[in-house]
């Protein structure tokens, strides 16, 4: 019987397969050829695998541009953050497809009738997902960051640790956050990778963010006023064999390695510490780096990220924003982005009707910021802290793009 792992591997992979050339990498006309990670989210419900999301990318906002970036751009578009990010406009679209025509959903299940919150939650969702269903993360390439830093350490020339320099006086906290550099230092949050040249980032790495997704949930801030987080957690993490290291995975995800202090954790809401399992396969992404390597002797990143989702959402993510459009500009808006997830949230909350009048009083609130801080989310962001206080401290938040509003007339 075909491994678990290479059955998610493999629906991912056709599914990426489907997708127009105008979503992959390409060969350009110097000769180049791109190459690109891929991620994606994929539900198992009674022996049958679906492929949910799926995004390929792997750039982020520099920090200077955040407060310009008025809910429009992305703030990181890694294929991993992106492929989340494209799950959960999936999430938003079925619950509103589900109020709208009733049918059956592969993995929603819908509350019908408003629950009475019980002295363990601070809120009654309308949706939860399934009781078997279990969502599993495939990722092409080792996520950035700590999980990959055994990786990044032999595929240098000289292996030698670099020297880490002492913080001067009077540092800001970010300057505390490494890149790709200085790999004696294990286990700590670090920024997004990047050229030396290139400005810099607080977006953190994806093995950051995907550690804090086994204690908040693949939902966002946004999704969990909707759908209840028990059971939305990443049963596994699968990944190509040839990206994979025991020592660095378990460090940075396991409750062996940095997450020990939340072991066993359990908060309100329906919100515990899920470590997620990890499996491989031989299975490789045909634009992986190393299938683009072995293929040809001049490589390069592609710049073009693609999302996709169940079951007509496709987009091209050019500097964070949709392929042809100007970062001012509203249409250019990407259909996971800040704005337009509120849209579509407070949407879906119209339709809601009676029963969820705290959720419609949230999602109304005049600024994004304002929504986020609404005390149906106080739990959620409990959670975020004690995590980020425990386990993976150090973490510098991106600020400086919550002050935008929308017309929710």
């Amino acid at each position: 019987m075909t491994p678990r792992a290479d059955l998610v591997a493999q629906v991912v992979l056709t599914k990426f397969d489907q997708l127009p050339a105008k979503r992959r990498p390409s060969i350009r006309q110097n000769g180049l050829h791109e190459w690109i990670p891929l991620s994606a989210i994929v539900a198992e419900r009674d022996g049958e695998f679906y492929c949910l999301a799926l995004a390929t990318g792997m750039k982020c906002l520099p920090a200077s541009k955040i407060p310009t970036s008025n809910g429009i751009i992305l703030h990181d578009w890694h294929a991993e953050i992106l492929a989340i990010r494209t799950f959960n406009r999936y999430l938003l679209d079925e619950c509103l497809r589900l109020l709208k025509d009733g049918s059956e959903s592969t993995i929603l299940d819908h509350n019908k009738q408003p629950p009475l919150p019980d002295s363990e939650r601070e809120t009654a969702r309308p949706f939860k997902v399934k009781s078997n269903v279990k969502l599993h993360m495939y990722c092409s390439e080792a996520p950035c960051g700590d999980a990959s830093m055994e990786l990044t350490m032999t595929a240098q020339d000289d292996a030698t640790p670099w020297e880490v320099p002492t913080p001067a006086a009077g540092d800001p906290p970010e300057q505390s956050l490494l890149g790709r550099e200085f790999f004696s230092r294990l286990g700590v949050v670090r920024r997004k990778p990047g050229r030396r040249d290139a400005p810099p980032t607080l977006s953190k790495s994806c093995s950051d963010k995907l550690a804090l997704k086994q204690c908040t949930s693949l939902l966002s801030s946004i999704t969990s006023l909707f759908i209840e987080p028990e059971n939305a957690y990443i049963d596994t993490l699968i990944v190509p064999a040839f990206q994979y290291t025991e020592i660095g995975y378990e460090r940075s995800f396991s409750p062996r390695g940095r997450m020990k202090p939340l072991e066993g954790h359990f908060w309100k809401d329906g919100y515990s510490f899920k470590p997620f399992s990890i499996d491989t396969t031989e299975l490789e992404f045909s634009f992986s780096k190393k299938s683009i390597a072995e293929r040809a002797e001049k490589i390069a990143p592609s710049p073009v990220g693609a999302a996709w989702s169940s079951p007509m959402f496709s987009e091209s993510i050019v500097g964070g924003i949709l392929q042809g459009k100007k970062p001012s500009d509203i249409r250019g808006a990407s259909r996971t982005s800040r704005r337009q997830m509120w849209l579509a949230a407070k949407d879906l909350a119209d339709q809601l009707g009676d029963g969820y009048t705290g959720i419609q009083v949230c999602l109304g609130k005049a600024t994004y910021g304002a929504v986020k801080s609404d005390s149906l989310l106080a739990c959620r962001g409990q959670v975020t802290a004690s995590a980020r206080n425990s386990a993976l401290t150090g973490w510098v938040r991106n600020r400086g793009d919550a002050d935008f509003c929308v017309d929710l007339e």
